[in-house]
This record gives C-alpha cells, sequence and structure tokens, in this order.
C-alpha cells in the first residue's frame, strides 16, 4: 500500500495542476507517483482476485478455472 504522504502529495499534485499547472520537475514526479500507485493497486487487485472463491445460489463453487489455476501453481499441493 501506499504511504499516506504519497497519497496526499497526489492529490495535491492533481489539484494543481487543475488550477496553476505543474513545472516539468511536478509533472514528472507526478508521473512517477501515478506509476507507483498504479503498481501498488494492480498488485493488490490481483491478491484479491486470486483469493475469492464464486459460489452460486445452490451452493456449487463456480470460480472461474483461470483464478483455480493461478490458485494452485501459488500453492502446489
Amino acid at each position: 500500500m501506499l504511504s499516506p504522504e504519497k497519497l496526499a502529495r497526489i492529490n495535491e499534485l492533481a489539484k494543481k495542476k487543475k488550477t496553476v499547472g505543474l513545472t516539468l520537475e511536478e509533472a514528472k514526479e507526478q508521473t512517477s507517483l501515478r506509476k507507483e500507485y498504479l503498481e501498488t493497486f494492480r498488485s493488490n487487485m490481483k491478491k484479491t482476485i486470486e483469493n475469492v472463491t464464486v459460489i452460486d445460489p445452490e451452493g456449487n463453487d463456480i470460480t472461474p478455472d483461470k483464478v483455480k489455476r493461478l490458485r494452485s501453481n501459488k500453492f502446489p499441493n
């Protein structure tokens, strides 16, 4: 997870970009922070999806095969 300071800085730069604009250094910093944020977000989302089990109303496990394969590759028997 990204630190609260980095998230605050991302928001600060976004607000500044909309109001007065960013310097070249600030634009580079914003790009770097956004890239780090997206990498963290995608990693967390992947972990969440890998740990989801889908159950239908009758109680059957209907988790997609791709998720089951990812899980079995991660935790081989």
